[in-house]
């Protein structure tokens, strides 16, 4: 029996984009805790048979991904809300699934309570949102939440068709639960489904 991660503490929030914005992202980090809890162990830094030699174009493992995931978050935390206790990075050709799931944990309640102060109304400090050193910074706006939301989704494909490469594809209970967001909406400490304006506690 896999042990479940708790759910991310729900910063208050003054605005129903607010609320929204917390709760998707809870979603998000819900489908990558299932992910993680049903991987095959053999396949957490196995290298794909399709794998190109090492330099540019290179294939990361499972482990690199999760730990890519995590450390991106780091950086959107340490460059859009400084203020903000930042998770301590993990290292990918350490870092086990245990570790994995605790990172991203804390890296998750860290973006939600970023993205309650972007988007949550009522002055916080959040005004703009860098996604790198290099690039120019948005407004905090609903941009914002739908550049992270498209970033993890793109490395959760590249887990699951390399999970199935590696010839341990993961059941389809997985995949296919990581589309009810209903269920996954109340995982992540929703009191309603998505659409529902219902108050965090």
């Amino acid at each position: 029996m896999t042990r479940r991660q708790p759910i991310i503490r729900q910063p208050q929030i003054r605005t129903q984009l607010g609320r929204a914005a917390v709760q998707m992202f809870a979603a998000n980090e819900r489908m990558n805790q299932m992910l993680i809890e049903h991987l095959d162990p053999a396949t957490w830094t196995a290298k794909s048979p399709t794998a190109k030699p090492s330099g540019k174009g290179r294939t990361r493992t499972i482990a690199a991904i999760f730990t890519h995931m995590h450390n991106v978050r780091c950086k959107w935390v340490r460059l859009t809300a400084p203020h903000l206790k930042i998770p301590r990075q993990l290292n990918r050709a350490h870092c086990t699934p245990q570790q994995a799931r605790a990172g991203l944990a804390e890296s998750a309640a860290r973006c939600a309570d970023m993205l309650a102060e972007a988007l949550g109304g009522g002055g916080g400090r959040v005004t703009e949102f860098l996604r790198d050193g290099w690039a120019r910074p948005w407004p905090a706006g609903v941009e914002m939440l739908c550049y992270m939301l498209a970033h993890e989704a793109h490395h959760r494909g590249q887990v699951c068709m390399l999970a199935h490469q590696l010839g341990f594809p993961l059941p389809i209970g997985v995949t296919s639960g990581i589309w009810n967001w209903e269920k996954l909406w109340k995982e992540g400490g929703a009191t309603s489904g998505p659409g529902y304006d219902t108050p965090l506690e």
